[in-house]
């Protein structure tokens, strides 16, 4: 049931006096007449006669002339109702945007309803319609696969629900998330002049991991990687570059690496990585075969397990540029809220990104030991 069909079943008189309760900030805060006025926008009269009648079935205490306070606690019935699909994969970052989702919403007092996508695009249609069948306002869509974007994108424009796409845009949605390009050219820059002070310039590959599901926007952080490197290296024409779907997977990205290995004999190789759990799995392969010391590896998301391996002495992982999966939550909720009263917002909000390496990784993640140690 749409809220168009609802309202007409709803007491006008009932709303009204809730809204009087919700002038109240909290239980034990004394309100004048003239602040309950000021806050619903009602006349002074209508407000009168609604706290009059709230005091006599007991809602609120009258504490002097024209004061009035909470007879009881009263809670506030969340404004809105919000559908967040989350990716589902085994990894930190999803977990990190989940948590911040549910402290934010919780803080702006918003009912938040959570389905996971599996990682799977039938999944996801089926939460889809799920959060159609519930009647949420709002719909936060963290889904990979570009293939089931439009479908996913036609229910929520069908049935009047507003879409924000995270990470992987959905056509007509609002984007929150990564600026890809940019993103890739900064990691592409920190590989190309690791090449330059270390090995004097001599690259014989560069590998880039891929993650084709999501697309050709995510893609971009692809292009920028190899634009960084071109940008900061003058390359012969001897020089490989080896594309290989990782699928933004560490065990999916380890057996593709370990086979082209196998294969490839070059011995400074430049590895960049659409997300640390595709770096973190090339490494592992390059480890495997004996071959760390002929790798420089960047990931994208700067996420737990890969600021770890940049703890460790003697990294190949050189960098990671972040996106501060933590600091999503307040931005979408706020972004939502924005949708929802109307306000005029962009069609895209981009992250700003930085650049962590072994160097600053405890200057950016301070905490990163009181975490481990939980």
């Amino acid at each position: 049931m749409r809220t168009s069909d609802r309202k007409r079943y709803l007491v006008k008189s009932i709303v009204h006096a809730s809204q009087v309760l919700g002038a109240f900030e909290s239980s034990g805060e004394t309100v004048r007449l003239r602040d309950v006025v000021s806050r619903t926008g009602f006349s002074t009269s209508m407000c009168f006669r609604l706290l009059y009648t709230l005091h006599e079935c007991g809602f609120v205490d009258k504490v002097g002339e024209n004061l009035y306070r909470l007879a009881t606690e009263f809670r506030r019935r969340p404004q809105y109702r919000i559908g967040y699909a989350s990716q589902g994969q085994p990894t930190s970052f999803p977990r990190e945007v989940l948590a911040g989702l549910k402290s934010a919403a919780e803080r702006e007092q918003v009912e938040l309803l959570v389905l996971d996508n599996r990682y799977q695009p039938r999944v996801a249609l089926r939460n889809a319609d799920q959060f159609i069948r519930e009647d949420v306002d709002l719909v936060i869509e963290f889904q990979t696969d570009e293939s089931v974007a439009p479908v996913i994108a036609s229910k929520y424009l069908q049935a009047g629900i507003p879409l924000i796409a995270v990470d992987i845009p959905h056509p007509g949605a609002t984007y929150f998330g990564a600026n890809n390009y940019e993103a890739g050219l900064i990691g592409g820059q920190h590989l190309g002049r690791f090449a330059a002070r270390m090995w004097n310039g001599t690259v014989d590959e560069i590998l880039m991991i891929q993650l084709l599901r999501a697309g050709p926007i995510p893609q971009a952080r692809v292009r920028g990687m190899l634009e960084g490197i071109h940008r900061t290296l003058r390359l012969p024409e001897t020089c490989a570059t080896v594309l290989i779907d990782g699928d933004g997977q560490f065990q999916t990205a380890l057996v593709r690496v370990r086979k082209h290995l196998r294969e490839s004999r070059a011995h400074h190789v430049l590895v960049g990585a659409a997300n640390d759990p595709s770096a973190l799995g090339a490494l592992r392969a390059f480890e495997e075969a004996g071959r760390k010391n002929d790798c420089a590896v960047v990931g994208h998301n700067a996420e737990p397990e890969a600021r770890a391996e940049m703890r460790n002495a003697h990294t190949r992982l050189i960098g990671s540029v972040a996106f501060f999966p933590e600091k999503y939550g307040e931005g979408l909720i706020r972004l939502a809220l924005g949708i929802l009263s109307g306000k005029t917002m962009p069609p895209a909000v981009l992250i700003k990104h930085r650049l962590v390496t072994p160097e600053n990784v405890d200057h950016f993640y301070p905490n990163d030991s009181l975490l481990d140690a939980r």
